[in-house]
């Protein structure tokens, strides 16, 4: 083999080799670029911020105690949470705020994935406050949230709702705890689903069909009772006139004799 024929190979060799490589980084370019669906968390709506600094401003100025939330991607490492918020506005936190000496927030953490993942989406709610506040105290609070239907599932669903819905929750959770009295204002109550129609007796809805052949056979029967009935009183009416002639003709032949 010439030396010229070495160099075209070799050159052929790295050709394909280049070619392979860029196929490959452009199939990882596909996979990371289509995660399959749009995994930002978002972050609460501007009437859901405004509303619930608006009642986290009143309950804090009667009870003496700040409120705030924090909401978090998961997955988004290092960077800043994607929207906090308390008493004090819009976008500011109460964590080490010099405003804010005793305070306490909640925080959510939701982690979504692509829909070519195995895994699930997820969120990790917690409560933390100042240290003065025990810590007994605060996991009273959180696992309040719970029995007031802010589940980590509704987290997942609108993490934008949910953590401001749980932010105005703080007030009534921290007096329930006794880390704050209460406040004239009222705290807007967990909404609760209405409750359903009755749905009538189990037994009728269960036997709805053999009560209706029951009744069917019933009144098929009243019918052909009350047929018979009738038919009778005809045949009673017409027998009985038969024998009053029968027994007038057999007399006046016993008075001939």
């Amino acid at each position: 083999m010439t030396a010229g024929k070495r160099a075209a190979k070799k050159k052929t060799a790295w050709v394909a080799g280049l070619a392979v490589a860029l196929v490959v980084a452009g199939c990882v370019a596909v996979g990371v670029l289509n995660t399959g669906g749009d995994t930002t968390v978002p972050a609460p709506a501007a009437d859901e911020r405004a509303d619930s600094v608006a009642i986290l401003q009143r309950t804090s100025a009667e009870q003496g105690l700040c409120y705030g939330w924090e909401l978090v991607d998961y997955y988004d490492y290092g960077a800043a949470p994607r929207n906090v918020g308390s008493n004090l506005g819009d976008g500011v936190a109460v964590e080490e705020n010099p405003g804010c000496p005793r305070w306490v927030q909640v925080t959510a953490n939701i982690g979504y994935v692509s829909e070519s993942s195995e895994s699930n989406d997820f969120a990790r709610i917690e409560v933390t406050g100042s240290p003065d506040i025990d810590s007994a105290d605060l996991w009273q609070v959180e696992s309040g949230l719970g029995r007031l239907g802010l589940t980590e599932d509704v987290f997942v669903d609108d993490p934008g709702w949910a953590v401001t819905r749980a932010a105005v929750m703080l007030p009534l959770l921290a007096v329930e705890a006794g880390l704050a009295e209460p406040a004239d204002t009222p705290v807007p109550a967990a909404a609760s689903p209405s409750p359903l129609p009755d749905a009538g007796s189990d037994y009728l809805r269960d036997r709805w069909g053999w009560l209706l052949a029951t009744v069917g056979l019933l009144l098929l029967a009243a019918l052909f009772v009350t047929v018979g009935v009738v038919q009778r009183g005809r045949q009673l009416r017409v027998a009985v006139p038969a024998q009053r002639a029968g027994a007038g003709v057999a007399g006046r032949t016993r008075e001939k004799a």
